[in-house]
C-alpha cells in the first residue's frame, strides 16, 4: 500500500470517527454556548446595564414630576416600585429558563418575546427607582437564579405547562399590579403610567399563552407559587 493510500484510509477513518461523535458533541458545544449566553445575559440585567425596547409609559422626566410627594409617599413609591422591578427579574428569568430547553420553536420564541418585555418593564422600574433616588433590592441575583432554576424544571415538564407556568405567572403578577395601581400614591402619575402599562403587556403574555394551548397547573404548584412570590414581595418592599 502506498503512502498515499494509507494517508487515505487514515483520513476517511478520522472523518467517519468524527461523524460518528459529532451530534452528541454538537449538543454539548450548544448546551455550553446556550449557559454561557445566559449568564452574560443575567450579569447585564443585574448590573442595570440592560437597555429598553420601547420608550418609558411615563415620558420624559422634566424634574419636577414628585413634587407634590411628600418623603413618606415617595418611600412607599419606591417600594412598590422595588417590588415591580424583582418580579420582571423574575418574569424574564422564569422565561429564559423555560426557553432554553424548549423543543417547540414557536413556543421557544413566543418565551423570549415574553421575556424582551420583561426587560423594558424592568428598566422602566429601574428608572423609576432612579427618580424616586431609590436602588432595586439587594436579593435581585438570588431570585434571578431561582427563577431561571424554576424555568429550567418547567421546561421538562413539556409544552402545554411550559404555557402553563406562563399563563399563571403572569395571573398573579397582574393580581399585584392592580393592588400597587390601587396603594400607590393618586398624584404618582409617572409610576401609575408605567404600572398601567405593564399590566396591559401581562395579559397579553397570559391571553398568548392561553391560546396556545397553556394547561392549568396543579392547585400545590399555584399555592407555592404565591407563598414564594408573598415572601420576595415583603423583602423586596423593604429592601
Amino acid at each position: 500500500m502506498t503512502n498515499s493510500s494509507i494517508t487515505d484510509v487514515a483520513a476517511g477513518s478520522q472523518a467517519h470517527l468524527a461523524k460518528a461523535v459529532h451530534p452528541a458533541l454538537e449538543r454539548r458545544v450548544n448546551v455550553l454556548d446556550n449557559l454561557i449566553t445566559e449568564a452574560g445575559r443575567a450579569m447585564h440585567v443585574l448590573s442595570r446595564s440592560a437597555l429598553a425596547t420601547r420608550p418609558n409609559p411615563a415620558g420624559r422626566n422634566t424634574g419636577d414630576a414628585d413634587a407634590s410627594l411628600d418623603t413618606d409617599e415617595i418611600q412607599h413609591a419606591a417600594g412598590l416600585m422595588r417590588v415591580n422591578h424583582v418580579g420582571e427579574i423574575c418574569a424574564q428569568a422564569l422565561y429564559r429558563g423555560q426557553a432554553l430547553f424548549c423543543k417547540d420553536q414557536q413556543v421557544q420564541e413566543l418565551l423570549y418575546h415574553a421575556a424582551t418585555e420583561e426587560v423594558d418593564h424592568l428598566v422602566w422600574c429601574d428608572d423609576r427607582l432612579k427618580e424616586l433616588g431609590s436602588k432595586p433590592s439587594v436579593f435581585n441575583p438570588l431570585w434571578y437564579a431561582a427563577s431561571f432554576g424554576l424555568g429550567v424544571v418547567a421546561s421538562r415538564a413539556g409544552t402545554p405547562y411550559n404555557l402553563g407556568f406562563m399563563a399563571e405567572t403572569e395571573r398573579q403578577v397582574e393580581e399585584h399590579l392592580d393592588a400597587h395601581l390601587k396603594d400607590l400614591p393618586q398624584q404618582d402619575l409617572r409610576s401609575r403610567k408605567i404600572v398601567v402599562q405593564m399590566r396591559d403587556d401581562e395579559i397579553g403574555h397570559r391571553t398568548t399563552a392561553e391560546d396556545n394551548g397553556a394547561t392549568a397547573l396543579p392547585a400545590p404548584v399555584k399555592l407555592a407559587m404565591k407563598l414564594m412570590s408573598k415572601v420576595m414581595t415583603t423583602s423586596a418592599y423593604r429592601v
